[in-house]
């Protein structure tokens, strides 16, 4: 397979990296490894026979762990050119979020017109890449949890917003007696049951996640125990009387393991399309330097970004923002960190601890 040899300039950081740290997956490369899924670079080196593509081109890719180094080399099947005014910033919050939020709500729910949709960790990278797809619906209702601190920030990119410790099942019934259309949980735990019970009939239940199984510093098969028990156990004829769909979704297996990178492409250049019409646009919390991969991944486990977090090979360790103002308009629609400028101000983190 014909491979890029990409000088790393930015890379995300996702949950799963966190899950990684902690040993919260199956089968994980053996150590040492480097971490990381996805980056945003320069072309340095090209395979034999690549076409469409050349040395110096601005490109982000899928990495199947690695993404973190300073040089990466990945297939060519797993790379995508950055639009022209995409910054490698907003390339490196831009596959992982919008990809699954993309491939959950349009190939697996069929998200329509006038559908609801109830999503949590509505202030994360992927919950607000889900409530900007959701927008470009005609009447999509979105309902989504968040931590209360970041109500104000989101505020404007979901319908109704809940307190992600409230009794949301209830006020969800409260504006829709009937439930919603498409439930998306990556939380995992009691919330399964929780998302199953709010389905309408023909309503689809999603899971992409597990991050309530993370809630130490290192694995703790206590937590692993406690979600699992949690989880309702689901009866395939219950789901039959009630006309339910239960659905899971990983777009890393999808990539690496099912071989389905070209249904991915054709996804991403539905993407970069709804970009240049500037109908999305990724949602960047802070940039990190390297060396501050600790405090970012803190920052992750404790739930307090807004978007996506960035790790920045060119900054120095100082959590630098991703754009010259400390405050955002409404979801996805900060001023952007125009290429090629290193002369923005030393900037704590979007959210205070």
């Amino acid at each position: 397979m014909p491979s890029f040899l990409v000088t790393f300039v930015h890379s995300g950081l996702n949950f799963i990296d966190l899950m990684v740290r902690q040993g919260n997956i199956d089968n994980p490369p053996k150590t040492p490894l480097v971490p990381g899924f996805e980056c945003s670079g320069i072309v340095e080196a090209l395979g034999d026979n690549v076409k469409g593509y050349e040395i110096g081109d601005r490109v982000m890719a899928f990495v199947n762990y690695n993404a973190w180094a300073e040089v990466v080399c990945t297939p060519l099947e797993f790379v995508y050119k950055i639009p022209e005014d995409m910054s490698f910033s907003e390339a490196a919050a831009f596959p992982m979020n919008f990809v699954t939020a993309y491939m959950m709500l349009f190939e697996v729910a069929n998200l329509r017109e006038g559908m609801s949709v109830l999503v949590h960790s509505a202030g994360g990278g992927v919950g607000q890449a889900i409530a900007q797809l959701c927008s470009t619906i005609p009447n999509v209702t979105v309902f989504g949890t968040a931590s209360s601190f970041k109500h104000e920030a989101i505020k404007n990119s979901v319908t109704h917003l809940f307190d992600r410790n409230a009794d949301y099942v209830q006020e969800v019934k409260k504006i829709s007696a009937d439930g919603v259309d498409i439930v998306l949980d990556c939380l995992c735990g009691e919330n399964t049951g929780k998302g199953l019970g709010l389905l309408k009939p023909l309503g689809t239940y999603i899971l992409y996640g597990s991050s309530n199984m993370v809630t130490g510093e290192t694995k703790s098969f206590f937590s692993f125990a406690k979600s699992w028990w949690q989880v309702e156990k689901v009866n395939p004829i219950k789901l039959y009387e009630e006309n339910k769909i239960m659905a899971g979704f990983s777009l890393l297996n999808l990539l690496f393991k099912q071989g389905r990178s070209g249904l991915i492409r054709n996804v991403m250049d539905k993407l970069i399309k709804l970009y240049n019409e500037k109908k999305i646009k990724p949602l960047v919390d802070s940039l990190w330097a390297l060396e501050e991969v600790k405090e970012a991944m803190q920052r992750i486990h404790d739930r307090g970004n807004i978007g996506k977090l960035i790790l920045d090979v060119e900054k120095t360790p100082t959590p630098l923002m991703a754009n010259d103002s400390t405050e955002t308009s409404e979801a996805g629609e900060e001023e952007e960190d125009h290429e090629g400028d290193n002369e923005n101000k030393e900037r704590i983190p979007f959210i205070q601890q």
